[in-house]
C-alpha cells in the first residue's frame, strides 16, 4: 500500500485517523501498531514477520544493552552482536543473489540463486531498529521496556516503507507522551496535500519522461534527448523521495509525532558536500553519527579521514542496493568529497555561486546516470551519447516531441525544485498573520487554501485515473 493509492487515501487513512481520535489515550499507540502492521502487511503479509522479528531481535538487545551498559567491554559485545545480527538480516534479504552472482563469476561455479524477494523498506526499518540499541548505549534515549511501544516506533507506518530514517532519540519521549494539537494537524494535512502533488503531479509526469528515454538503447539517444531523460530523473527521484518525506512529515504530525527534515532544496547547493547536507538528510546524519564519528572521524591525521570518508560512502552506495553500479554511484561521490576535503571545496568557494551551483549540478547529474542504469555498459553508453559521442547525432524526433509534450512540466519541477514556492508561501503567509488590513488577511488566507485545494484536486483526479505511479524505493 502506497500513500498515493487510493485505498490509502479513502480507505486506510480516513479510518486510521478517525480510530485513533476516538479513543482513549492508553489505546492510542495500540490503534497505531495495528494500523502500521496492517500497512505493512497489505501488500505482501509474510514479510511482515521479517519485521516482527527485527523489533524481537533489537528490543531483546537493548534490553540487555541498558542492563550492562556500566560493565563497557559486555556491553560492547552485545553492541557488536547488535549490529552483526541486523547486518545479516539486511544481508540475507538484499544482498543474497549479489553476494551468489558475483561467487559464482569469480570461482567459476554454479551456485542456485534463491531469488529471495525484497522486503519493502527493509533497509530503513532495519537501521532505524538500529539506531535504537546504538542510542540506548550511548544514553541518548530510554530502553523501551514494552515491547508494543518499540514495535511502534520500528514499524510507524508513515515512515515505514520510505523513510526518512526517524532516529529513536527524536521520537523517544513522543512515543508516550505527546499532544495532538489542531495547528499541528492542520500542518500536517498541508504537508501531506503538498508531498502528494509532489509525488503525482510532478514525479510521475518527470518519471514517464526519463522511463521513455532509459528504456532506449544506449545507441539510440540522441544528445538532445539523452539530456532531456536524465533531467526529467533528476527531478523525478527529488520529487519523489522528497513528496514521500513530506507526506510522512505530514502524517506523523497528524498524530503528534515531530521528524525531521529530509530535505531542504538540493539542487541549489554550490559543492557536493553541501547537496549531501540537504539531499537524504537522515541517511547522512545516520552515517556520519553511527559509522564516520564512531571510526574516528577526522580527529587522526588525513589518511584516516579519507579512509573513514571512502568506507562511510561506499557503504552509503551498499546500502541504496545490491549492485556495482549503486557501490560506483556510493564510490563516486566519496571521491568528490574527498576532492572537496583535500583543494576542491576551496575552489569552488572562491568561483561565482553560479558557476559553483552549474558545476556541483553537472557533478549530481552526472551521478544519476548510474543510480539509473541497470549495468555499467548500459550507464556508458548513455554517458556517450550525453556528450555527443553516440549514434543517433543531436537532436531528433523523439527530444523534439518529449520536450513539446512535456517541457512546461518539466520548467515548472525546476523552479518548484528552488526555494521561490517556498518563499512566496512564506510571504503570503506572514501577510495572513501580520497585516493590520483584514482584506489582505482575508485575501491571503483565501489565496492559500485554494492553492492547498488545487494541488489535492490534481493529486487526487491523478491518483485515480493514473496507471503510471512507480515506487522508486522499493528496492530499499
Amino acid at each position: 500500500m502506497l500513500f498515493s493509492s487510493t485505498i490509502f487515501l479513502f480507505v486506510f487513512l480516513p479510518l486510521t485517523l478517525f480510530l485513533y481520535y476516538l479513543s482513549p489515550r492508553f489505546l492510542k499507540n495500540i490503534i497505531l501498531l495495528v494500523a502500521s502492521l496492517l500497512f505493512y502487511a497489505w501488500g505482501e503479509p509474510i514479510y511482515t514477520f521479517v519485521m516482527i522479528g527485527s523489533i524481537v531481535m533489537n528490543y531483546t538487545f537493548g534490553i540487555f544493552v541498558d542492563r550492562y551498559r556500566e560493565q563497557r567491554k559486555i556491553a560492547k559485545w552485545l553492541v557488536g552482536g547488535m549490529v552483526l545480527g541486523n547486518v545479516l538480516l539486511l544481508s540475507v534479504f538484499k544482498y543474497t543473489s549479489f553476494i551468489i552472482e558475483n561467487v559464482n563469476h569469480l570461482l567459476g561455479l554454479s551456485l542456485d540463486d534463491p531469488m529471495i524477494p525484497l522486503p519493502i523498506g527493509v533497509s530503513f526499518f532495519t537501521f532505524q531498529a538500529m539506531s535504537y540499541v546504538i542510542d540506548v548505549y550511548r544514553k541518548d534515549g530510554k530502553v523501551q521496556r514494552n515491547p508494543l511501544d518499540l514495535a511502534l516506533y520500528i514499524s510507524l507506518f508513515p515512515q515505514l516503507i520510505a523513510g526518512p530514517i526517524v532516529r529513536y532519540q527524536t521520537v523517544a519521549d513522543e512515543i508516550n507522551e505527546r499532544k495532538e494539537t489542531v495547528d499541528d494537524f492542520a500542518y500536517g494535512v498541508q504537508r501531506f496535500v503538498i508531498g502528494l502533488g509532489k509525488k503525482m503531479i510532478l514525479a510521475n509526469s518527470c518519471g514517464y519522461v526519463a522511463d521513455q528515454a532509459f528504456s532506449q538503447a544506449g545507441d539510440d539517444l540522441s544528445l538532445g534527448f539523452a539530456w532531456i531523460g536524465i533531467i526529467a530523473y533528476s527531478l523525478q527521484i527529488y520529487f519523489d523521495f522528497s513528496g514521500y518525506s513530506d507526506m510522512a512529515i505530514g502524517l506523523g504530525r497528524m498524530f503528534g509525532f515531530h521528524f525531521l527534515e529530509n530535505f531542504n532544496y538540493p539542487y541549489i547547493s554550490r559543492s557536493v558536500s553541501e547537496f549531501w547536507r540537504r539531499w537524504h538528510i537522515s541517511l547522512g546524519s545516520w552515517f556520519r553519527d553511527y559509522v564516520y564519528i564512531p571510526l574516528g572521524g577526522n580527529r587522526d591525521g588525513a589518511f584516516k579521514t579519507y579512509r573513514n570518508l571512502a568506507i562511510v560512502w561506499v557503504l552509503t552506495g551498499v546500502w541504496h542496493g545490491a549492485s556495482w553500479t549503486f557501490i560506483a554511484w556510493g564510490a563516486y561521490y566519496g571521491m568528490f568529497i574527498m576532492l572537496e576535503r583535500a583543494f576542491l571545496g576551496k575552489w569552488l568557494k572562491a568561483l561565482p555561486a553560479s558557476i559553483a551551483l552549474s558545476i556541483t549540478l553537472f557533478i549530481v547529474i552526472i551521478g544519476w546516470v548510474f543510480f539509473r542504469a541497470d549495468n555499467f555498459e548500459y550507464a556508458l553508453t548513455y554517458l556517450q551519447a550525453m556528450f555527443g559521442f553516440g549514434k543517433a547525432g543531436i537532436w531528433d524526433s523523439q527530444a523534439m516531441y518529449y520536450l513539446s509534450q512535456y517541457g512546461f512540466i518539466l520548467l515548472i519541477s525546476i523552479v518548484a525544485a528552488t526555494p521561490i514556492p517556498k518563499m512566496i508561501g512564506s510571504y503570503v503567509m506572514t501577510l495572513e498573520e501580520r497585516s493590520s488590513k483584514g482584506w489582505i488577511v482575508l485575501s491571503a488566507g483565501m489565496l492559500r487554501f485554494s492553492y492547498i485545494s488545487l494541488v489535492l484536486i490534481f493529486a487526487v483526479a491523478y491518483v485515480v485515473a493514473s496507471s503510471f505511479n512507480p515506487f522508486i524505493y522499493f528496492r530499499f
